[in-house]
């Protein structure tokens, strides 16, 4: 447990003080004031910042600063992640080096730039991975790559299927075969076709357990053989020379963020034609727990499931949605187009309801996140339900 609150701070506050970064870095190349940047979440706890006299100085606690005339860089009493307070942002200050009186263009690459290095950030962290040696699908592998500990994963679990009635579940790693070790999932496709109706032991690796399941294969009138209902991939620690490792991590995050891309998609247009959402959303209970699940397996998995965290941030922070990213740029693209920006109040109050919304998905998620791993909320739960 503590091992997974341990790395999910860190790994969320990774995440969250490059995507602050980001807006800060651009504001100040535009000339826009920040007028904090800080690790953590306020209140604060300490500061520094340069004088009128271009001398440091320091701040303890919430006091104000009344006498810088650039940034004070603070750290917070929540240790999670960054945040940066970038003048006229709000609308309130019309002064030169404030946000608000920038150039509609300038305003927009200040807002997307923090969805810009969570990009980087994936990019940067697979590259990275990819010169240590980081799990990859064998299918197509570019020159240059050295493959080590071959492994076939199972990717997709159809419902209903004998696998899933076993309890396998996916990102599963098949060991064995009542015994038999397999080279490739082929060899894997005819065991189970000589093996229709017969009862099979399936070794199965899940994180760091080893766990014994019997799967009992049946006949697809489909394709015409032995199922058990899963897809499999063949996959390996791969690892490439550094000046390779860079581009193909760059090309793994353009994968990745298209990929992402395309999930969102189908997710939406589920929604839209009714056909709710995917009991695999997960919340930041979910998440946590993953994380946990992830660090167990070694650094090297903690580093690839950041970067994705990373494009899933990205992706969902620039949705054109109130109080993201894209939702302001969503208004900034409205007063480009009308030429004038909306009234500020008007944009204040569809920001909020729009935060609202996002607070009571979060809580509603989050929720089922803890009713999937506590067994007492869940008969809580079902006692409630039952009543009602």
């Amino acid at each position: 447990m503590l091992l997974t609150i341990i790395t999910f701070v860190l790994v969320l506050s990774l995440l969250v003080f490059v995507h602050e970064l980001g807006h800060f870095i651009t504001a100040r190349r535009f000339g826009i004031k920040a007028e904090e940047f800080g690790f953590g979440f306020p209140p604060r706890v300490w500061g520094m910042y340069k004088n009128a006299e271009g001398k440091w100085k320091h701040v303890w606690g919430k006091r104000e600063v009344t006498d810088c005339p650039t940034t004070v860089y603070s750290i917070n009493l929540i240790p999670m992640g960054g945040f940066v307070k970038i003048k006229g942002e709000d609308g309130e200050s019309l002064e030169k080096d404030s946000f608000a009186v920038r150039k509609i263009w300038q305003r927009a690459v200040v807002l997307s730039a923090g969805v810009l290095m969570n990009i980087i950030l994936a990019a940067v962290l697979i590259s990275s991975g990819l010169m240590i040696g980081m799990p990859q699908d064998l299918e197509e592998l570019s020159p240059g790559a050295v493959v080590r500990d071959r492994q076939i994963q199972i990717i997709q679990i159809a419902s209903p299927s004998p696998a899933k009635d076993a309890g396998i579940m996916v990102g599963d790693i098949i060991i064995s075969i009542n015994g038999q070790t397999f080279d490739n999932y082929q060899s894997i496709q005819k065991i189970t076709d000589e093996n229709v109706g017969k009862s099979l032991d399936y070794k199965i690796k899940r994180g760091t357990e080893i766990i014994d399941f019997m799967v009992t294969p049946e006949m697809s009138q489909e394709v015409k053989k032995g199922i058990i209902g899963v897809n499999l991939v063949e996959i390996g620690i791969v690892k490439y020379p550094w000046y390779r490792a860079i581009w193909q991590g760059v090309q793994s995050t353009a994968s990745l963020t298209w990929a992402i891309l395309v999930a969102f998609y189908d997710l939406f247009r589920g929604l839209v034609l009714g056909h709710g959402v995917s009991g695999d959303v997960a919340g930041p209970v979910g998440i946590a727990t993953l994380t946990g699940r992830v660090a167990r397996m070694g650094l090297i998995y903690v580093l690839q499931f950041t970067a994705l965290l990373s494009i899933n941030l990205a992706i969902i922070n620039f949705l054109p949605f109130p109080a993201l990213d894209g939702g302001r740029v969503l208004f900034l693209i409205i007063e480009k187009i009308k030429g004038s920006p909306v009234k500020r109040k008007v944009e204040n109050v569809i920001h909020n309801i729009g935060f609202a919304l996002l607070m009571l998905l979060v809580l509603v998620v989050t929720f089922r996140d803890v009713l999937k791993v506590s067994d007492k909320l869940r008969s809580f739960w079902d006692v409630i339900t039952g009543v009602f």
